[in-house]
């Protein structure tokens, strides 16, 4: 468990750090390489990378998946300026070149959706695509607006989550918070999901007040190969069940992957 009272995070991780265009970043992985299955890699919310460790390690329990943090946040280094959605995506794309995993699939959650969906129009070794809890809903898009969905999904939300974000809220600070709350803002997730050509899997907590369910089912439409499920929870649903988007993310793997 960790020390808040939460999920368990997983008992080994690697750590590691690659020295990209915009900066250093840190990623931690867990599992194992499994023959004919693409690994995962997730790219964190908006500044905050810890809680989805339970939920890292739900996918390292089938295929190895990373954990990837943006320059400017978590234990990665800063950026040279601060970075809009497209810069964040171009780092991701560079991640994904320097490691050469082979076939992924790319998994965003929250305001990660939005830099995973950039990412994937980049890169060819990303074989599939996972939205959860996308970001930013129109009827979200203001602050105001933004604000009183995000008071409202934390009165969903578990125990122990707020605790996690705190260090990385503090390590990024309130100016960087507030720049990278606005980029993402002014970011149409929906322009770049309307260019994906991999399969894509919209996953969202039913008890979500971020993101509407109509936003997700019309973001699952926007490409020929999309799904759209609802799993138990709300915005933050892999903190609260780890395993809710284990096995659709399996899934979709096995589809895409190659043959054995």
């Amino acid at each position: 468990m960790t020390d808040s009272g939460g999920p368990p995070f997983p008992e080994r991780t690697m750590t590691t750090y690659h020295d990209g265009v915009l900066g250093r970043m840190r990623s931690r992985s867990v599992g194992q390489p499994r023959p004919g299955v693409p690994e995962v890699v997730l790219v964190q919310g908006m500044a905050v990378s810890d809680y989805l460790l339970p939920g890292l390690g739900a996918f390292g329990q089938w295929t190895r998946a990373h954990l990837v943090e943006l320059p400017g946040f978590a234990g990665s280094g800063d950026p040279p300026h601060e970075l809009d959605v497209p810069e964040f995506g171009r780092c991701v794309a560079d991640w994904l070149s320097a490691r050469e995993l082979g076939p992924v699939v790319l998994v965003g959650h929250s305001s990660g959706t939005q830099v995973a969906a950039r990412a994937a129009l980049w890169h060819r070794d990303v074989v599939a695509v996972v939205l959860a809890s996308p970001t930013v809903d129109p009827v979200a898009r203001g602050w105001v607006r933004l604000l009183i969905r995000w008071r409202l999904d934390s009165r969903h939300e578990p125990g122990g989550l707020s605790e996690s974000h705190r260090p990385e809220w503090r390590r990024a600070g309130p100016r960087r918070l507030l720049h990278t709350a606005h980029v993402h803002l002014k970011d149409a997730l929906e322009d770049a999901v309307a260019q994906l050509d991999v399969p894509l899997l919209v996953i969202r907590g039913r008890d979500d007040r971020i993101g509407t369910a109509r936003w997700a089912h019309h973001l699952s439409q926007l490409v020929p190969d999309g799904a759209c499920i609802e799993v138990p929870g709300a915005h933050t649903f892999p903190w609260l069940d780890p395993q809710a988007w284990s096995d659709p993310v399996r899934r979709l793997a096995a589809r895409v992957g190659p043959p054995h």
